[in-house]
């Protein structure tokens, strides 16, 4: 694959992740991209910088014949045998992109409920899926790897990314890259970078120092390159320090292209170009170039390149970077066309098991869940559970092919509209419950008459309240409360029957004013394709509860760095988040918390949260023990205490160095075990982890490590220390 540094893996799991498929871009796919920019007329090589979305609906657009509706197009050179790239969106399957297609996909969970699996082969697995799919449907390159920290849980985007932390960030992403990959297509990493925030997306100026920028949101990039080496870094909307991330020469040249030393191409995000100069600072391909001012890469740079001995340079330059992806992964001799066969019951295997892994039990009083066969009467409310599981929007929506079981459109005008519709996967939980509780009789209310369903709780053995939060591309969200008056059809339901469980699909954190009137709370997020069947497959304990909390609960938005997202009480609504007026400014300050995300603020402020990081619970018990640390090797043993099988994640972090406190994950492996069973874990530390960037690179101070093992990022045994030496490198 491309080239990229070695990696500090967490685990050996992890270390067979990072295995390359293919020949290097410093052998054959380098070489032979370099031979074919020789043989490039002057017209030829500006074919391949640029792009366009392939969709009818945008005025002007003409769609070639070989395109496939789709996020992207970009022409091939079919005299020295250069195909095409036909680009689908994106992490969590084939973009439904309205049905134009005619055809369907399989969705997997949310970004976020795969990352709450702790597992990289789940999103090896899905990675493969999804891209075995866009295989069959003739796509080439897939737009998948998100990989932004959740810096702020309100980002309407929360969904589709991993999580707070940079190693369970990159780690996992490159696993799904990796996955992606290995069908012969090309995927993207995304978005690069610091892309906090929806409001104004398309030109607020995120302010952060370097060092808090390279040990967090940066190193997560970083990590997901080095093991997932995807053939294109898709470059960011957001203004990073006063410079558009497309037009970046610190990002793209500096930290991407000479630092981490890699060598695949740069495409920016659709209208995301501000000009020509973004080439010059390490931009190879404009995408869905409709959307932007002007075509900035392609005859305009045509003609800088005759004039400029510089450009002309760095033209070929650009060309290499997107042969030596296409070489690499074997779009040439593996070409992708429509029409290929689906296998859509294994397909809907893999987003079943990613599902189940992922529902996070927050709550269970007195072992109310599982389910008990005895329960006679269960009423199910809210949620649309009689129709299906709710789909986070925009860009990344997937449906079958079908289409959704529920549309309910948000209002929005303009071709882009249908990317906004609040939409439910045919999968419902309701019909899963009856199927698992066949003797009982199992009753619905949809929740919009209070009193109804307060009613119907007050008959039942057991009451399950599924309770939604939509989310979207393009959109922030004001708070994390759950809309609609939910929290106080909770509220009452539970007032009524003491035995209520609640099922949230939610696509960020949510607060829970109900929570200590509640009997048990699933986190099931955005579940998919088979998400109904996965929840009740939990609820009724054919599934033992395994996911983990990717990122932190607030108790309240007064534990967040910024009271409000930047932008969100001044400026309307804007899917695109254009600039009102061509002279509207807006910045974010990430310094605030600098590269202390999510968890680290909490242990540096010292609030306590709803949830913390890396919580869940299981319907059986695990004790870890034993945690060693040997310079950048650490060992622990984990045993089920309980009475049946089940799979916990072992934790280890960094709490202090030299005596002052300093939290951070530096290694974490999923782990399965019988009734009883113990395991040692071993993990390898990534020395980033341990280190501050400094101008000289990475710095790690010679003294005495603490770390310690936890079933969270909050309840963490007593330290352990270990002595490290002096170190200074660069990447």
């Amino acid at each position: 694959m491309l080239k990229s540094r070695k990696t500090f893996p967490c685990s050996a799991a992890v270390i067979a992740l990072a295995m390359p498929h293919v020949a290097t871009a410093d052998t054959a796919p380098g070489a032979r991209a370099a031979a074919t920019v020789q043989q490039m007329t002057a017209d030829e090589k500006v074919v391949l910088t640029h792009g366009i979305m392939p969709l009818p609906f945008i005025p002007g657009t003409v769609v070639p014949a070989e395109a496939v509706p789709g996020a992207g197009y970009v022409a091939g050179v079919a005299r020295l045998g250069v195909p095409a790239l036909r680009e689908t969106d994106a992490s969590l399957g084939v973009a439904w992109v309205g049905g134009l297609r005619h055809d369907g996909a399989t969705a997997m969970p949310s970004g976020i409920a795969q990352a709450a699996t702790w597992n990289p082969e789940v999103l090896r697995r899905g990675g493969a899926m999804i891209g075995g799919e866009a295989r069959a449907k003739g796509f080439n390159v897939l737009l998948a790897g998100g990989a932004n920290l959740t810096r702020d849980p309100r980002n309407g985007r929360t969904f589709e990314y991993l999580s707070e932390d940079p190693l369970l960030t990159g780690t996992l992403v490159g696993a799904a890259i990796n996955g992606v990959q290995s069908n012969h297509i090309i995927s993207t990493i995304k978005h690069f970078a610091l892309n906090g925030q929806e409001t104004g997306r398309k030109f607020v100026d995120i302010r952060i120092g370097e060092a808090a920028a390279r040990e967090s949101d940066l190193l997560a990039f970083e990590i997901g390159i080095e093991i997932g080496h995807p053939g294109s870094v898709m470059c960011a909307y957001n203004v990073v320090n006063g410079q558009h991330a497309c037009d970046s020469d610190w990002l793209l040249n500096t930290v991407l292209k000479k630092d981490w030393r890699w060598d695949g191409f740069v495409m920016s995000d659709w209208g995301a170009v501000p000009g020509m100069a973004a080439a010059l600072h390490g931009l190879d391909q404009q995408s869905g170039e409709q959307l932007d001012p002007a075509v900035f890469l392609g005859k305009t740079l045509e003609a800088a390149a005759t004039g400029d001995k510089a450009v002309a340079r760095r033209l070929d330059d650009m060309d290499t970077r997107v042969l030596t992806a296409i070489y690499a992964s074997g779009l040439d001799k593996y070409p992708a066309n429509p029409g290929g066969a689906i296998d859509f019951k294994a397909d809907g295997d893999v987003a079943f098991d990613a599902a189940k892994q992922g529902i996070v039990l927050l709550k269970n009083d007195a072992g109310v869940l599982p389910l008990a066969a005895s329960a006679k009467r269960i009423v199910v409310i809210g949620g649309f559970a009689s129709v299906g599981v709710m789909s986070g929007a925009g860009s990344s929506q997937v449906q079958g092919d079908r289409g959704p079981a529920l549309t309910i459109p948000a209002g929005e005008d303009g071709p882009f509209a249908a990317l906004t519709a609040r939409s439910y996967h045919r999968s419902s939980p309701l019909k899963a419950i009856r199927a698992l509780a066949p003797a009982a009789t199992v009753t619905y209310r949809d929740g919009y008459e209070l009193s109804d369903a307060v009613a119907q709780a007050r008959k039942a053995d057991v009451v399950i309240v599924f309770a939604t939060k939509w989310a979207t591309e393009g959109l922030d969200q004001a708070d994390l409360a759950l809309p609609e008056g939910q929290d106080a059809l909770i509220a009452a339901v539970a007032a009524a029957n003491p035995h209520t469980v609640v099922v949230l699909e939610t696509g960020n954190p949510v607060t829970m004013p109900w929570l200590d009137k509640t009997a048990a709370v699933l986190e099931a997020w955005y579940p998919g394709a088979r998400g109904g069947e996965a929840i009740a497959s939990v609820l009724f304990g054919q599934t033992n509860p395994s996911g983990h909390l990717p990122v932190t609960f607030p108790a309240g938005t007064d534990q967040l760095p910024r009271h409000d997202i930047d932008g969100y009480a001044t400026l309307e609504p804007n899917f695109a988040g254009d600039p009102p007026t061509p002279d509207a400014r807006l910045s974010a300050n990430y310094d605030i918390e600098g590269s202390d995300v999510g968890y680290r603020w909490f242990a540096r402020t010292g609030a306590k949260p709803l949830f913390p990081f890396g919580y869940g619970l299981s319907y059986t018990t695990f004790a870890s023990s034993g945690l060693t640390v040997d310079g950048l090797h650490a060992s622990l043993t984990v045993t089920n205490t309980g009475a049946r099988a089940g799979a916990t994640v072992a934790q280890v972090y960094l709490v202090s160095r030299n005596g002052a406190a300093k939290q951070r994950l530096v290694g974490f492996q999923r782990v399965d075990l019988a009734a009883g069973e113990s395991r040692k874990v071993s993990l390898t530390i990534d020395p980033r982890l341990l280190a501050d960037w400094t101008a000289k690179g990475w710095h790690l101070n010679a003294g005495r490590y603490g770390f310690a093992m936890g079933d969270d990022a909050a309840h963490l045994s007593a330290p352990v220390t270990a002595t490290e030496p002096a170190r200074t490198w660069r990447d």
